[in-house]
């Protein structure tokens, strides 16, 4: 490190925090774009057949969308804590955003992986026989609480760094 420079802590340990917040927009955006097409062809499709239904089968579009949310969320968590000029940034700190990106953006993905599907064969299904309306939603419920726990952990995860006992 020069002499004249004021950073303080591991120079390559904001990579890692940057890298976190990075995945887990990315990933998030990922889960909820590909759970937005999947169940989205599910409800043009049906939409053909039952035109009626198609303002109640909007339900796993919106729930999907609200994947990429949760790694906004994260990512900004994550970013407003990278400033090594301010306070030392340790390899700790890196690898604990890192993490904490990780999780809730592979959460995300799978999540919306999930909606996808359900909600492709839930609003086809359900123009058939609307008795699976109830049925379906619950299962969406189950599928965003995945993304959701991984939010949470995102948030305990990056909540670790700056615990560094290297100062």
């Amino acid at each position: 490190m020069s002499s004249g420079s004021t950073f303080s802590g591991d120079e390559t340990a904001p990579f890692f925090g940057f890298l976190g917040a990075a995945a887990a927009l990315v990933f998030s955006c990922m889960g909820a774009a590909y759970g937005t097409a999947k169940s989205g062809v599910g409800v043009a499709s049906m939409g053909v057949m039952r035109p009626e239904l198609v303002m109640k089968s909007i339900v796993p579009v919106v729930m999907a969308g609200v994947l990429g949310i949760y790694g906004l969320i994260i990512a900004v968590i994550i970013s407003t804590g990278i400033n090594p000029k301010a306070k030392s940034y340790y390899l700790f700190d890196g690898y604990a955003h890192l993490s904490s990106g990780l999780a809730c953006g592979l959460a995300g993905l799978s999540a919306g992986m999930a909606i996808g599907i359900v909600g492709d064969a839930g609003v086809r299904a359900n123009a058939q026989q609307p008795k699976l309306f109830v049925g379906m939603i619950l299962i969406l419920i189950f599928a965003e609480a995945l993304a959701l726990y991984g939010l949470i952990v995102g948030i305990i995860l990056s909540s670790r760094a700056g615990q560094s006992t290297a100062d």
